[in-house]
């Protein structure tokens, strides 16, 4: 077992950057001085394969739990992924196969590497409690809540109000994901601020079933790079943690200026050291793509964004795709994986987001020769 830190700063460190709210924050600061190790829970459901910095703003939090010694339990929702989460949902989650969410859930470890200490997380899937269980196992959880209770939650109130549907195997949701924490004997949960009825839930089912209860931390939801909306692979607003190095760069830089100190605080544990919004955000993208790519990669996209940016240079390390030639501009794009379909192909051509060798292409159908050079916005480039 870990040596437990209790140094005073580096617990109110913990508590104060980046969170959002702690709940109960006197009972959790005791029980960190303490000297106990607690056991920290998350839970995920393996709805996408990637991970962007996003779902990184958790992930790094727990990180610094498992720096001063505490034990991190990451529970893969390979159960309740089946349900779908509808926190923060306008509409039903579509459901996955178990195929889907066993491939997802082995990418999603992967990445969560990125960040966590994987060797010294617990790992767990709720499957393991959840897939043998009788009915009479749902009617005694269920009779834990009122349906009044439930239908609190914002995203189903709203949704009624709209005339939308809420399907009753929605409302079970938070029910399970407050088992999860009786499960696995939480001392702390931790999410983000989507998810806080979801974890007090949590804290009133271990009171029910005679446990102590857990604390609760929430953290701020990650604004995406259109400035609007919270990260999203769905929107596109996302920096992917498997991103390219100089694509991971560049979308640092895309971020709005008024988003900058929170992407510091979120993201990093680096201190904004200039006022100038260009000069921070390179300094930012340096910063970030050397967590995620190592140490001296982000020094290297730097250095290529001023180069292609600022001096109106190409890339050096575009991609050569041979077979992308000699085909329309809509072919051409699906081909080297810059548009996903033919019709996305098109948006962007139509959109003027399109050029071969300097020059706007706006006609879909045009030819684009071997030999030319193709750029997609200001970041996406290669040869044909």
């Amino acid at each position: 077992m870990s040596k437990v830190v209790t140094d005073k700063e580096k617990i109110r460190a913990l508590l104060d950057r980046g969170v959002e709210e702690v709940i109960v924050r006197e009972h959790l600061e005791q029980a960190l001085l303490s000297g106990r190790q607690l056991r920290v829970k998350i839970g995920t459901d393996p709805t996408a394969p990637d991970l962007h910095l996003g779902h990184a703003v958790a992930l790094r939090k727990l990180r610094q739990f498992q720096e001063l010694g505490h034990q991190v339990v990451l529970i893969i929702g390979d159960y309740t992924t089946k349900i779908g989460d509808p926190s923060g949902r306008s509409k039903t989650r579509p459901a996955l196969s178990d195929v889907e969410i066993a491939a997802n859930a082995k990418t999603y470890l992967a990445q969560a590497g990125k960040v966590l200490d994987i060797k010294k997380t617990e790992v767990r899937h709720n499957s393991e409690w959840f897939a043998d269980k009788k009915l009479d196992f749902i009617l005694a959880l269920e009779s834990r809540f009122t349906a009044q209770r439930i239908l609190e939650r914002d995203d189903f109130s709203k949704r009624i109000k709209e005339g939308t549907e809420v399907y009753a195997h929605e409302m079970v949701y938070p029910m399970l994901q407050a088992y999860d924490s009786v499960e696995v004997k939480a001392d702390i949960e931790l999410g983000g601020t989507d998810q806080k009825f979801n974890m007090l839930a949590g804290r009133d089912l271990q009171r029910h079933m005679g446990l102590p209860e857990q604390d609760v931390i929430t953290v701020p939801l990650l604004v995406g790079t259109d400035g609007v909306h919270k990260m999203s692979k769905t929107l596109g607003n996302y920096i992917g943690l498997t991103d390219e190095p100089n694509i991971m760069f560049g979308k640092i830089m895309s971020v709005p200026d008024e988003l900058i100190d929170s992407y510091y605080a979120l993201c990093t544990d680096a201190v904004r050291s200039s006022a100038d919004p260009r000069e921070a955000k390179l300094a930012l993208g340096a910063i970030i793509v050397d967590m995620y790519h190592g140490k001296g990669e982000g020094k290297k996209a730097r250095g290529e964004f001023v180069r292609v940016f600022s001096k109106k240079e190409k890339p050096e390390d575009r991609l050569k795709i041979k077979k992308a030639g000699n085909k329309t501009i809509v072919e051409s794009l699906v081909i080297a994986e810059i548009a996903t379909s033919k019709s996305d192909a098109r948006r962007l051509v139509e959109q003027g987001g399109v050029r071969v060798n300097d020059e706007v292409i706006k006609d879909p159908k045009a030819i684009v020769p071997l030999d030319t050079t193709v750029q997609v916005g200001p970041r996406r480039f290669y040869d044909t």
